[in-house]
C-alpha cells in the first residue's frame, strides 16, 4: 500500500489547521494607539508633530515637553477646534491616565492621528529627558 498520498493529504490539512489557529494579528491602529516616551523624544521637535499636555496649568508649568501646548483635559470638549486633524498628535499627562481619557474622547470624534504617551511625564522624567518651564505665572 501506498501510503505517500495519505500522508501528503494529512500534511496539508495540519498546516491548514494550524494557519486557522494561528493569533491574528492585530489591526494598526491597535498598534500605533501608544507611544513611548523615547519615540516622542525623537518626534517631538519634528514638523507635523503636535504635544498636547492634558494635565493642569499648574503641572503644566512645573514641568512640560518643550513645544507642548496646554489643553486640559476638562477644557477639551471646548478646545477640541485647537487639534489638527492632519499630521501627528500625541497626548500627554502626568501617568498616561488622562491623555488616555483624552484619546479616547477624541478618536470617538474621529480623530484617526492621535496617539498616547504611555508612562506621561512620570516616564518623561525618569529617563531625564528636557523639560520647559514656564516663567512665573505665565504659562
Amino acid at each position: 500500500m501506498n501510503t505517500r498520498p495519505v500522508l501528503l493529504r494529512l500534511s496539508l490539512l495540519l498546516v491548514l489547521l494550524l494557519v486557522q489557529c494561528a493569533p491574528k494579528a492585530a489591526p494598526l491602529s491597535t498598534l500605533d494607539r501608544d507611544v513611548s516616551h523615547k519615540i516622542v523624544r525623537d518626534l517631538h521637535s519634528q514638523e507635523g508633530v503636535v504635544i498636547v499636555d492634558v494635565r493642569q496649568e499648574r503641572e503644566y508649568a512645573e514641568g512640560h515637553i518643550p513645544g507642548a501646548f496646554l489643553i486640559p483635559l476638562d477644557q477639551l470638549p471646548e478646545r477640541i477646534d485647537e487639534i489638527p486633524q492632519e499630521g501627528r498628535v500625541v497626548l500627554v499627562c502626568r501617568s498616561g491616565n488622562r491623555s488616555d481619557q483624552a484619546f479616547r474622547f477624541l478618536k470617538q470624534r474621529g480623530f484617526q492621528n492621535i496617539q498616547n504617551m504611555i508612562g506621561g511625564m512620570n516616564a518623561w522624567v525618569q529617563a531625564g529627558y528636557e523639560l520647559a518651564f514656564c516663567p512665573g505665572e505665565d504659562c
